[in-house]
């Protein structure tokens, strides 16, 4: 079955950095979206950033110019590094997977948790 395994997360001081790592298996990694998404305390899960199986890459405006998605095709993994970090950064952070053919995200790691002090 497919596993998303994410790492990297922490507490960190504002203006700080941390990159956040998701490790896959059980699907065709090569040919999947890979996204970030994110939910804090009472809010909704937010979407930050994609990067498609041909290399595309999205970023929502709150993340774009601090965060940078990237992914190793041999190592079956995608990042995130994330720079400037502020105190609304706080969260949980999520990796996801899609088939490329398919819209919606279908495979979700278990979390890891970004604490960002003022």
């Amino acid at each position: 079955q497919v596993q998303l395994v994410e790492s990297g997360g922490g507490l960190v001081q504002a203006g700080g950095s941390l990159r956040l790592s998701c490790a896959a298996s059980g699907l065709t990694f090569s040919s999947a979206d890979m996204g970030w998404f994110r939910q804090a305390p009472g809010k909704e899960r937010e979407f930050l950033a994609l990067i498609r199986w041909s290399g595309y890459i999205y970023y929502v405006d709150s993340v774009k110019g601090r965060f940078t998605i990237s992914r190793d095709k041999a190592k079956n993994s995608v990042y995130l590094q994330m720079d400037s970090l502020k105190p609304e950064d706080t969260a949980v952070y999520y990796c996801a997977a899609r088939r490329r053919t398919v819209n919606e995200f279908e495979y979700w790691g278990q979390g890891t948790q970004v604490t960002v002090s003022s």
